[in-house]
């Protein structure tokens, strides 16, 4: 194996195979989700989504993935077409990646407290992981630099019947 797939996540070894070719292709390219998603015209994290089988692309989306990594349009048609709808959640639960673990850690540590606040600034109700969108930067502080993730989803009222 050469040394441009040593680092492949582990995960996605539970997908299809044509993910493995996106990823392939990404770190042949030298491409980060970032540059791929301004040639796709998608967001980086919805990016990154459809590249772990987590986002249903459109056709259009196929085709400039397709284009901007060099991986036939015929190959990412069959696993993703119009016939694919993701399966979402990936891995063990709890998760082992430390780095997932923390996320979820924060979930577990903080949750509470955030609907509790959900609760007071909207009432009874959720957020919305339908009607959402994310981002994550890089926060530049002199004391170590720090991951800034927004979590942006609509608020749905339960309703009453």
């Amino acid at each position: 194996m050469s040394s441009q797939h040593t680092n492949r996540p582990a995960i996605l070894s539970e997908l299809a195979p044509v993910f493995t070719s996106l990823h392939d292709a990404k770190v042949q390219k030298q491409l980060s989700f970032e540059d791929i998603s301004k040639k796709i015209n998608r967001s980086e994290w919805y990016t990154a989504a459809i590249f772990y089988g987590q986002a249903k692309p459109e056709k259009k989306d196929l085709k400039a993935l397709s284009e901007a990594l060099e991986v036939p349009f015929e190959e990412l048609n069959a696993v993703m077409g119009s016939h694919f709808y993701p399966t979402r959640g990936l891995g063990q639960f709890p998760p082992q990646d430390p780095t997932i673990y923390r996320l979820y850690e924060c979930l577990v540590v903080y949750g509470h407290p955030l609907k509790a606040m959900i609760h007071e600034k909207f009432g009874d109700g959720i957020m919305s992981l339908i009607d959402f969108y994310g981002d994550m930067e890089r926060v530049k502080d002199p004391a170590g630099d720090r991951v800034k993730i927004t979590l942006n989803g609509k608020f749905l009222p339960y309703k009453r019947w």
